[in-house]
């Protein structure tokens, strides 16, 4: 069968990502919580890597049966191969020789490079790499320089060349020229322990990730691509299974093993597609997981038709983006905090949250509720999402806990229409609404929150015509007969205040307002 050059994988694509995370990561001054996830990080290469071996190892062992079977076609080839499994192999153990030696020297000789104590060392990698006389960090450069510009030599295709250099380049970012550093010094200068592992488990990937590119070149000029094949069926290589609404969801849908001279036709669902090289696109207009369905059919040699089922599941989100203020990061205690909680490409209904110090309830898809318990006391939000039928942290946020701030007092006043105005005094009000208003109330009101309180007590002080103060007192939100009957007797252009006005929160905590509200009547 014929072979094409492979274009980068969707595991590749993975591995950069990780890795521009993991530089990201290292340009920010992290505390040693944050620092555990470079296991995560480590743990995900390592797994790449293993399945990278493992991949490679079968097409070793395909060459050397193929070598075996014709010696003389094959022999220059599996010589080729054999040099780059040498090289490849070399670079690998060195970098996990300096792996060892970076773990060893933080936590001593009993060191586990897969459970590390101190990841939050800075000296132990300066000095395994960078120390003057012993540091590895020359020798690292070199032998990366040498073994890339030994294998893009064996590469055909351009892009493959070019993905080679750019995984295995020893290039100093701007940022490191800036400050005069070369590559060992960026790369490993009071590096955490936790990061420098992980930058050299990169570097093991992306070395196995070359050896197979360069297996891939070589076996393509053998007759292994021409082995024959005993069975046929169908797949669909999605570009992705998670799609943002108004997205285009886009997969190659393919029968292995096809004859180029017969390309398969594609039914969707009963509907035959038009598509010369087996792209089905469609645009996503509504959020939710949807699968994509149909069959291939095509006729082999014989004149018999071929037909092969094919589903493919895919998730359609809402177009997502988180913005935080950092100084607004808070609670309130004792109230019935809203939040929203997402997680971009996952759907709500696969997300959960929790909270420590208080109490969150989930009220509809992505919505909750967050009453902390304690004022001066900060809590923290636990996301996690279900990921391949496992629950997976996907961060931590921590949230500082205040009290509810005081309220405004007012008068809720009526006007003709009947709609219910808040009065907070300084302005003439009319003596029928006045009059009409049954008492004080008492609220949050700056325009981002509304929440009421309930008064429980006021005082009103009014100036009889011999300029003398004249004290009331009400034991509830309403008037008394006392303070009614001694604003109706208020000429226009008086006024009064009302001032010691006692509420209660939805936190509980009783408070006395400072400020005092001024009635002029008019």
């Amino acid at each position: 069968m014929g072979i094409q050059k492979r274009r980068i994988s969707p595991r590749q694509k993975m591995i950069n990502l990780m890795y521009v995370v993991l530089m990201a990561m290292l340009a920010l001054n992290v505390s040693s919580d944050v620092l555990n996830g470079f296991s995560l990080v480590d743990e995900g290469l390592n797994r790449s890597a293993a399945n990278a071996t493992t991949q490679n190892a079968a097409t070793y062992a395909a060459m050397e049966a193929a070598m075996e079977q014709n010696p003389e076609k094959v022999r220059e080839w599996f010589a080729k191969a054999e040099m780059v499994k040498n090289i490849s192999d070399s670079l690998y153990q060195f970098a996990e020789e300096l792996k060892w030696k970076i773990v060893r020297e933080v936590d001593g000789e009993e060191a586990d490079l897969h459970n590390i104590n101190n990841k939050e060392n800075l000296e132990a990698a300066t000095h395994v790499m960078l120390a003057p006389g012993v540091g590895q960090g020359q020798a690292l450069y070199d032998a990366i320089n040498s073994y890339r510009e030994r294998v893009v030599k064996m590469v055909d295709d351009s892009i493959q060349r070019r993905i080679i250099r750019d995984n295995l380049s020893t290039a100093v970012p701007q940022k490191g020229q800036t400050l005069g550093k070369n590559w060992q010094q960026y790369m490993f200068e009071n590096t955490p322990v936790a990061a420098a592992v992980t930058l050299l488990t990169k570097l093991q990937n992306d070395v196995r990730a070359a050896e197979g590119e360069i297996l891939h070149q070589l076996i393509s000029n053998i007759d292994v691509k021409d082995v024959r094949v005993n069975e046929i069926n169908a797949y669909v290589i999605p570009s992705a299974q998670t799609i943002v609404r108004g997205g285009r969801f886009s997969a190659q849908i393919i029968m292995a093993a096809v004859d180029t001279t017969a390309r398969p036709e594609i039914y969707i669902g009963d509907r035959l597609i038009s598509s010369t090289n087996g792209r089905y696109e469609t645009i996503c207009n509504s959020v939710g997981e949807f699968t994509l369905r149909g069959y291939l059919q095509m006729r082999n040699g014989d004149g018999e038709v071929i037909r092969r089922e094919f589903t493919q599941p895919y998730t359609v989100v809402e177009p997502t983006a988180t913005v935080s203020a950092t100084m607004m990061n808070m609670l309130y205690a004792g109230y019935e905090n809203p939040i929203s909680v997402s997680v971009p490409g996952v759907p709500v209904n696969k997300i959960n949250a929790t909270m420590s110090g208080g109490t969150l309830t989930k009220k509809g898809d992505g919505s909750y509720i967050a009453v902390p318990t304690a004022v001066g006391s900060d809590v923290t939000i636990t996301v996690t999402a279900q990921n391949e039928g496992r629950q997976q942290e996907m961060g931590q946020f921590t949230f500082h806990v205040r009290k509810l701030p005081d309220p405004s007092a007012f008068l809720a006043v009526k006007d003709p229409a009947g709609n219910v105005n808040r009065y907070k005094g300084g302005m003439p009000i009319g003596k029928a609404a006045l009059l009409a208003t049954p008492g004080v109330s008492a609220a949050i009101d700056d325009g981002l929150l509304d929440i009421p309180f309930r008064v429980i007590s006021f005082e009103t002080v009014f100036t009889d015509n011999l300029g003398n103060a004249l004290l009331e007192k009400s034991s509830g939100a309403n008037f008394s007969e006392r303070q009614i009957s001694m604003m109706r007797g208020l000429a226009r252009g008086k006024r009064f205040n009302i001032s010691r006005v006692h509420a209660i929160g939805p936190d509980g905590i009783e408070r006395t307002l400072p400020y005092a509200l001024e009635v002029i009547v008019n």
